[in-house]
Formats: C-alpha cells, sequence, structure tokens
C-alpha cells in the first residue's frame, strides 16, 4: 500500500485518555488494598508500538484543565514519545468533566480478568472537530495513518461525528485510515442504528480494518465465524471467508485482519492471527488484485495481563504497514507485539527494539547480555 511521502507524523489517534487501576500481584478488586494506577487508551496503546521504535506519533485528545490526572497524562504520553494536541476543558463544579477510569481486575490462573468501566462525564465525550485544524494536519503537516478504534467513535454523538469528519478529511489529503472495531455492547445500547451507520461511513473510509469475529458481525453485520469457538485453528477457513465479505463490503481496505484467541487460563493463551493484504502496488481507493492471506498459527503464550494485547497486535501490524513490509512480515511482526503487550502490567507494550519483538516471533526467550 502507498503512504503519504513526506508527512510529518507517520500516525495520528483520535482517543480519550483515562486512568487504569489494577490490583498489584494478580489479586482481585474487591479484596485488594494496593493497586497499580497507569495511564491509558485504546488508541494510544496501538501508537505505544510505532512510537516506542522512533515513529512519530501524534495523539488528538481533549483535557481537563488543571487537574493533576490531566497533567500525569501529558507527562505519561511525553514519556512515551508521543505529541499531544487538544483543547483544556474547565472541570466545572464538582460534578463536571473529568478523565475516566478503568478497574480491572486481570485474574490469575482459574479466575478470568474482570473490568469495570467509570465513564460518567468524561472529557473524551466532547471532542470534536472544530477543535483541531485538519487542514493543517492533513494538508500542511501531512500524516501517513490516521488510526481510530470503535471505543472512541461509540463514545458519545460528537465523537462519532468527530470520527467521520476525520475519516474524510484525512482520505482528501491522501492519508491512509484504519480503524480496530471494538465492539463495547454498554456503548452501543440504545444507538444501535446511529453507530451502525456512522461506523459503516468510516468503514467506506478505511484503508485498513481490523477486529475479531464478533467485531465485524456487531459494528458492520458482517458475518463471521462463532464466537469463542473451541477450535479455532479447525476455523480458519471460515475466517478467511469472513474477510471475503469484508472485502466485498468494503473494496477501499487494502488490509484487513482478525486476533486469534484461545484462553486456557488467566495465564495461558494461544494466541493467533489472520491478516490479508491487497499487495505492495494497491493505493487508497485502488482495485486490489487477490492478495494475499498471512496466517500465524495459533501458539502458547504466558500471560501476565491480557488487556491491551489485541491493541498491541494492531500497533505491530501497523508498524508493519508504515515500515513498507510484506503482508507476511507485517502479521508475524503484529503477533509478537500482541505477545508483548500480554507480559506487561501495563496495558500496553513498549519493544526496546525490532530485535526483541523478532526474538518474541521465533521463541528465542534465552537472556541477551
Amino acid at each position: 500500500m502507498k503512504l503519504r511521502e513526506n508527512a510529518r507524523w507517520a500516525m495520528v489517534v483520535p482517543t480519550s485518555m483515562g486512568i487504569r487501576i489494577a490490583p498489584e500481584l494478580g489479586q482481585p478488586v474487591h479484596t485488594a488494598d494496593r493497586f497499580l494506577m497507569q495511564v491509558t487508551s485504546a488508541e494510544t496503546n496501538v501508537a505505544s508500538v510505532p512510537a516506542a521504535l522512533g515513529m512519530p506519533v501524534k495523539v488528538l485528545t481533549a483535557f481537563v484543565a488543571d487537574s493533576p490526572i490531566s497533567a500525569m497524562i501529558k507527562a505519561n504520553l511525553r514519556s512515551r514519545g508521543m505529541t499531544f494536541e487538544g483543547p483544556d476543558l474547565p472541570q466545572g463544579d464538582a460534578w463536571g468533566l473529568r478523565h475516566q477510569f478503568n478497574i480491572a481486575d486481570a485474574g490469575y490462573g482459574a479466575r478470568g480478568p474482570r473490568v469495570w468501566n467509570d465513564r460518567a462525564g468524561e472529557v473524551g465525550r466532547e471532542l470534536s472537530v472544530d477543535q483541531f485544524d485538519l487542514e493543517r494536519l492533513f494538508g500542511a503537516e501531512g500524516v501517513q495513518i490516521l488510526h481510530m478504534s470503535g471505543l472512541v467513535a461509540a463514545i458519545s454523538p460528537k465523537t462519532s461525528e468527530f470520527c467521520v469528519e476525520l475519516a474524510k478529511a484525512a482520505t482528501r489529503h491522501g492519508t491512509a485510515v484504519s480503524m480496530d472495531m471494538n465492539y463495547r455492547a454498554s456503548f452501543w445500547r440504545g444507538r444501535e442504528e446511529e453507530l451502525a451507520a456512522a461506523f459503516h461511513t468510516i468503514a467506506e473510509h478505511c484503508d485498513i480494518l481490523y477486529g475479531n469475529e464478533e467485531d465485524f458481525q456487531l459494528c458492520l453485520g458482517i458475518d463471521g465465524p462463532a464466537a469463542g469457538g473451541s477450535d479455532i485453528d479447525a476455523q480458519i477457513e471460515e475466517f478467511k471467508g469472513m474477510i471475503g465479505r469484508i472485502r466485498a463490503a468494503y473494496p477501499r481496505a487494502r488490509y484487513i485482519g482478525t486476533s486469534l484467541r484461545e484462553v486456557v487460563s488467566a495465564n495461558h493463551h494461544r494466541w493467533g492471527l489472520v491478516l490479508w493484504g491487497a499487495g505492495e502496488s494497491a493505493g487508497p481507493g485502488e482495485p486490489a488484485d487477490a492478495g494475499e492471506y498471512a496466517v500465524c498459527p495459533l501458539r502458547d503464550i504466558g500471560v501476565l495481563d491480557r488487556i491491551g494485547g489485541g491493541d498491541g497486535s494492531v500497533g505491530g501490524v501497523l508498524y508493519g504497514v508504515l515500515s513498507g513490509w510484506s503482508v507476511q512480515e507485517c502479521a508475524q511482526f503484529g503477533w509478537a507485539t500482541g505477545s508483548l503487550a500480554a507480559t506487561s502490567v501495563y496495558d500496553y507494550g513498549q519493544p526496546a527494539d525490532e530485535e526483541q519483538v523478532w526474538s518474541i516471533w521465533v521463541g528465542n526467550a534465552r537472556v541477551k547480555r
């Protein structure tokens, strides 16, 4: 896929930043008394991979003015090599705006993970196109990939419109558009018709589409394998069939990917990936040939915290696309960066270098001195 040349930004992500609180030592939330507090968002989890490996990344978001949580978020983004842009909005009274909280039990052994979202008054709900100069961003500065997720697109009617307009502006300026579906039932409840229309419009502008079988079915109405199937290896052809139906419905797409996961226990997963690519010669909006499928079969991985593994996988695939790699290399790198994220107490992975990621792919966990 041809990406825009001479662009200032390799990747731009719109997002609503928040705080994740997780008990230490794998304990459940209701009995724990020691917690790790970290900065989080699905979109910056994705962007962490290219940012950690030296690519210029910009985050579009909103902050609560004069908030210590806002200051913590800004410091964290700087430390991860990300530039940010967005308004500082006044909190108002004690019941006003704030950054969302995500309270997560990572699970352990036979006890599965549980996640509670507290998003009342979330400042990211106020994101809108009039807060950003899109002509400067996509025109004068230039962006290679705009990456969005279904989380930020579904937070509020404002953010749905925001993501639609970002996708349109990016397309006008030759920026590739990427979206990870990230369906959440609690976000869609009562807004199914409205969000289905918004997601369809965004997907029509997408050069890269990513999600699991449930995401594509519930966000875009694309039939796929039954979610949580007991033998995913035997369903690979069904996943390819689903990707074929996505290609037919959204012919602009040049990459379509889906993560595969079987859960043995909270700390032992079997992890895989299927990625289709249209071929190196196809640019945005150009007809695609039959393309190529890359399949990373399910392999056993150790899991410290599963949350963010899918985001890490998307980040690795997009890093490969930005680097001009083959479909096979993009898939393998994405498999490994997803595995890397699962080894972190944070919900994002920060690879030290490409060699570390490729060592994960080949299964080399030997000490390096």
